[in-house]
């Protein structure tokens, strides 16, 4: 997440903990956040960070402003409009106020403790496009096979033949194209199954 390398640039240069976050938010803060209340817009920024962790980013603004925990307000906000656990922009917030948490109770460098976390996310960034590339084949290969069954009758009914018609036309022939159907669909299911599952497990 560019958030963390920024924040450790940040810290690096030497910004205090309220300019740390309004910095943040003169970056990232383009669009106006809303949550019951008065809006908030900053003066300039792109749209790198989506509405929900502009929303965590402006508490964590906030919470400095007034001397409060950035921590407490990230995991609060972030519990709020992330309510699926497993949103990955969910657990990035969760485990930066793990560090911010880590810094303040133990006195270690927080830059430093950003910079390998920011490593940390990159390292998973590269794993998961390397697995998406490795599985990419198996997706094709899934979808061809998929689709043969189709092709052939296509194929026949080109060349002149009624493949369909003699299919339909005796009992034998329905019974083979359902048990063909069935196996078709089941294996689809089951490819698929396969491939997410190495999606998740690698």
């Amino acid at each position: 997440m560019v958030l963390v390398q920024q924040l450790a640039a940040l810290l690096r240069g030497g910004r205090g903990t309220t300019r740390l976050w309004e910095e943040l938010w003169i970056v990232h803060g383009s669009r106006q956040i809303t949550d019951g209340g008065p809006a908030v817009v900053a003066q300039k920024g792109n749209a790198g960070l989506s509405h929900e962790s502009l929303q965590v980013l402006a508490a964590a603004r906030a919470a400095s402003t007034v001397g409060n925990s950035s921590a407490d307000a990230i995991r609060g906000t972030a519990e709020k409009v992330f309510p699926r656990r497993g949103r990955p922009e969910r657990r990035v917030w969760m485990e930066l106020a793990a560090c911010l948490d880590i810094a303040e109770t133990s006195g270690c460098p927080l830059a430093d403790l950003l910079t390998r976390f920011a490593a940390q996310l990159e390292a998973e960034e590269d794993s998961e496009a390397a697995r998406q590339t490795a599985l990419a084949g198996p997706k094709a290969t899934v979808r061809l096979l998929s689709w043969l069954p189709v092709f052939g009758l296509g194929l026949g009914m080109a060349l002149g033949v009624d493949p369909l018609g003699i299919l339909l036309n005796n009992f034998l022939g329905v019974a083979t194209f359902a048990a063909g159907l069935f196996l078709t669909v089941a294996g689809r299911v089951w490819s698929s199954r396969l491939v997410a599952s190495a999606a998740g497990g690698c």
